[in-house]
């Protein structure tokens, strides 16, 4: 019976729709709802986890010498120029609408894979400068609020962030088996295609998730977040995670010796693992602790992991910090839940614009940061280290050796260590946030739920949706003024007397009330 249920909820929050009316020009199939989001993440990630084998080939054969160094710097300038795009590309969503900007961003983001093949200096080029419109998660996060209740909106985000990652569960073992099966070049026109078909869909498919009505008319307002302040845990949580995914795959082969079958194996539970977390335990999670708890239960988690990936000897210790990472993963949804309930209907596209700006420059600092710290300790991350030799052994170089040795041996990752004190301090800024999303934030009064909207059932699927109010306070208040006004009327006319000054004098309040 709880499966059942639980698929029920889900089932409702993918198809909910809001009681939004629809605009005067109208494209996509349908209305909006949460698995156009879903579709859209998808066939975006997938198509470049396709591309996890041909990239390190590419950044091998491009920059034979330096290949972490340039990779960080490509990184570096691609997440420098998210963090200062994605806030405007938001704002502006806010007042245009989502589609033309999901369709922008998608298109950008996959812009360089054809060029992979065709020119790789080429490719480099525009994958640095694709940074600036690369921001597809603020528009989709924007789209689901559009189309979720608040009360949904967490559970809609778990589903969100669970659908990348499966996305990139699946594609880079598929990426490399047809790699070898077949080429390289038939895996980067194979992701080429499904970047074109994920243009497409949103072209002809989606349709438009905000109202003209809801629109500002200018994306010059400000966000009023007053005592919330979850852009510092955003930075402190995220710039860690983003430099372990850049390096902890290298990281488990070389300094851990996993095997590559190993290493696969282990990207699948965590894969497996993060979609469990993100949408059964992220909702049971948001429903019975709330945003603020829900955060804090994340960096917890988060901190254990990077803890245990720091100062792990043995395999076991790496499938703990695995599991630990998979229940960390919740935290990225719930402050963009938490972002999106302080954010007017109006703001959603630029509150979580700030969001993936911040998540874009940590995508640029966290993997240079790592690079830094492994360099510092004398941690050699390149694969074609293991085939030549070592360099002659001085004896300034050899007591360097011998003192990093002395810390590699009780901290094998320093970087990750390093991390969780970032994250402790992310736990720390998370622990002063407001209880309550609402506090502080002047929203408008609600209608009265049992006067004001009508629930409609659709018979097809059996989905409950809110519609147009079927009246307003004011037309109430109006009704009855003349309902009073025509009592008393009848009154008189009963009794056989006319009308006098006397009789009209104590209605004249209504009479002005209801503009007769």
């Amino acid at each position: 019976m709880m499966g059942k249920k639980r698929k029920r909820i889900i089932g409702n929050i993918i198809w909910s729709k809001k009681g939004y009316p629809k605009d005067s020009e109208e494209s996509g199939l349908g209305q909006a709802s949460l698995y156009h989001a879903l579709l859209i993440i998808f066939l975006e990630f997938f198509a470049w986890g396709l591309l996890t084998s041909p990239i390190i080939s590419v950044l091998n054969d491009t920059f034979p010498k330096h290949t972490f160094l340039f990779n960080g710097l490509i990184q570096g300038v691609k997440g420098l120029l998210s963090f200062l795009s994605a806030p405007l590309i938001g704002a502006l969503s806010d007042v245009w609408g989502r589609k033309p900007f999901l369709l922008l961003t998608v298109g950008f983001t996959c812009a360089p894979i054809p060029l992979m093949r065709l020119s790789p200096w080429w490719y480099f080029a525009m994958l640095s400068i694709s940074g600036v419109f690369s921001v597809t998660f603020s528009v989709i996060f924007a789209y689901v609020a559009d189309v979720t209740t608040e009360d949904e909106r967490s559970s809609a985000y778990g589903l969100v962030s669970a659908t990348f990652a499966a996305s990139l569960v699946t594609s880079p073992a598929i990426g490399a088996f047809l790699q070898d099966l077949y080429s390289e070049n038939l895996v980067i026109w194979l992701a080429a295609s499904i970047a074109v078909l994920d243009m497409l869909f949103i072209l002809v498919l989606v349709p438009e998730s905000l109202p003209e009505k809801l629109r500002p008319a200018s994306w010059g307002s400000q966000i009023s977040w007053e005592k919330a302040d979850p852009f510092g845990a955003i930075f402190l949580s995220y710039l860690p995670e983003a430099g372990e995914y850049s390096s902890i795959f290298v990281y488990l082969r070389l300094i851990m010796d996993f095997s590559k079958e190993e290493v696969a194996s282990f990207i699948a539970v965590v894969g497996v693992l993060s979609v469990l977390a993100q949408t059964l335990i992220l909702a049971l999670l948001m429903k019975y602790l709330g945003h603020k708890q829900t955060i804090m239960f994340g960096l917890v988690f988060e901190i254990i992991q990077l803890t245990c990936f720091g100062f792990a000897s043995q395999h076991w210790i790496i499938w703990l910090a695995g599991t630990m990472a998979a229940m960390s993963s919740i935290a990225y949804p719930s402050i963009s839940s938490f972002v999106s309930a302080h954010a007017s209907a109006d703001q959603q596209g630029v509150a979580q614009g700030v969001v993936t700006g911040i998540r874009g420059l940590c995508n640029g600092l966290g993997p240079a940061l790592f690079g830094f710290i492994f360099y510092l300790f004398n941690v050699d991350l390149n694969e074609n280290s293991l085939l030549s030799n070592d360099p002659p052994k001085t004896e300034n170089n050899l007591s360097h050796r011998t003192f990093n040795n002395s810390i590699q041996s009780v901290v094998p990752g320093p970087p990750f260590a390093f991390g969780a004190v970032l994250v402790i301090m992310a736990l720390l800024v998370a622990a002063f946030m407001p209880e309550n999303p609402h506090a502080g934030v002047n929203k408008k009064p609600k209608m009265p739920s049992a006067a004001a909207f009508e629930l409609q059932e659709d018979g097809a699927v059996g989905k409950k949706h809110e519609i147009e109010p079927l009246i307003t306070d004011t037309d109430l208040d109006s009704c009855y003024q003349r309902f009073l006004i025509a009592e008393s009327c009848a009154k008189l006319n009963q009794t056989g007397r006319t009308f006098e000054l006397s009789h009209i004098m104590p209605l004249k309040g209504i009479l002005k009330k209801t503009n007769l």
